[in-house]
């Protein structure tokens, strides 16, 4: 099974489930998951994660989302975008500065009322196949959070802008929200997202790239591990007595993690029983004040590099205990006998000899591609 991420370039006209079920045919392979969806007629930024790596497709779905979109003043749609039908036409007449002025309010946060034509659920039932039964329901408004929101171009009643957001954010609605403060209405022209996350739009490929690679056996090129999305994190290592806990999913003691933490870990565990002494009136000793930083969530890896999962750290019992495991054992057992041919060559072994010494990426390019056709 192939397990990670690609970032894909979601073209307009395809919707997300369109791009799953196009890749589950690139790569032979049913476990597939997109990690936000995209509107039919949106395009750019998509990851897709492959395997093991839809157990953190949550993860990305709460990132921090980039946009590019263009809106259309004077004019209001039931989608809330010119693909939708005409509900309103009105004449622009507010200045530049007006306008700028009321895109600069909705920054921060807001309360937004998802659009009728979406895909959030009343009763069990997607929004938009209410509507395309011509019912309209009433929604709750949502708390979101828009980060920046900054004009690139102005040529009314066309305003181009960037906006950073949370999850759970509709491009269209803010249009159609400006355009409501503004008295002329307004709603969304065009929308390209550009970064989900680590994910950034100069990194994304289409699907006809992707298949492309697959065939040419190059698919490893636009693949992600699943650790990447978690590079921000430190990241931390088992002994390798400490392995068998790891790969099981169990707890860590602290002494058991890597020299190097265990060393930091030494002085966390001194501060926190200095933190529950006393002196003789009571009062907490001067020395227990000073606070040493402490990660709340780690990469943790086996002795032997492998990602196991996530781990946060309790002081209570001074175990790292896991959030989420990612650890495959059959997975590991083909990148270890991997590693034991190269172990092979570099100790001389005379069975490798003779053979031609094959490189890493060859190696993991025809487990990937067998792997592919397994499915």
């Amino acid at each position: 099974m192939i397990n990670g991420f690609i970032n894909v370039y979601k073209e307009p006209g395809y919707t997300s489930h369109d791009v799953v079920a196009k890749l589950r045919g690139i790569v032979h392979q049913k476990k597939i998951g997109h990690t936000g969806t995209l509107d039919p007629a949106a395009e750019g930024v998509l990851p897709v994660c492959l395997g093991k790596a839809t157990r953190a497709a949550d993860f990305l779905t709460d990132e921090t989302k980039t946009y590019e979109t263009v809106m259309l003043l004077g004019l209001d749609t039931d989608t809330q975008d010119t693909t939708g039908d005409v509900l309103r036409q009105a004449e622009v007449m507010c200045s530049e500065e007006e306008v700028f002025a009321a895109i600069r309010s909705f920054e921060g946060d807001q309360m937004q009322v998802p659009p009728m034509y979406s895909a959030r659920k009343i009763n069990g039932k997607k929004l938009y196949e209410l509507a395309r039964e011509g019912k309209t329901v009433e929604r709750e408004a949502r708390p979101v959070h828009f980060y920046e929101i900054r004009v690139l171009s102005c040529s009314m009643p066309r305003i181009t802008m960037r906006v950073t957001c949370s999850r759970g954010t509709y491009i269209r609605t803010l249009c159609h929200d400006i355009g409501e403060k503004l008295g002329c209405g307004g709603c969304m022209e065009k929308l390209i997202r550009t970064k989900v996350g680590g994910f950034k739009e100069a990194d994304a490929v289409t699907l006809r790239k992707i298949s492309e690679l697959a065939e040419e056996g190059r698919l490893r090129d636009v693949l992600k591990p699943v650790d990447t999305i978690f590079s921000d994190l430190s990241s931390f290592s088992t002994i390798d007595v400490a392995d068998g806990l790891a790969h099981n999913g169990n707890k860590v003691p602290a002494g058991m993690v890597s020299n190097v933490m265990k060393g930091y870990l030494e002085k966390k565990i001194i501060q926190d029983m200095l933190r529950q002494s006393m002196d003789r009136d009571g009062e907490k000793r001067e020395s227990d004040r000073t606070e040493l930083p402490f990660p709340g969530r780690v990469r943790l890896y086996d002795s032997r590099g492998t990602f196991i999962g996530l781990y946060s750290y309790d002081r209570e019992t001074c175990m790292f205990c896991p959030v989420r495991i990612f650890y495959d054992p059959e997975e590991a057992a083909e990148e270890n006998s991997r590693k034991s041919v190269y172990e092979a060559y570099l100790d001389g072994s005379e069975e490798y000899r003779q053979q031609p010494l094959p490189s890493l990426h060859e190696l993991k390019e025809q487990e990937i591609m067998e792997s592919s056709y397994r499915e």
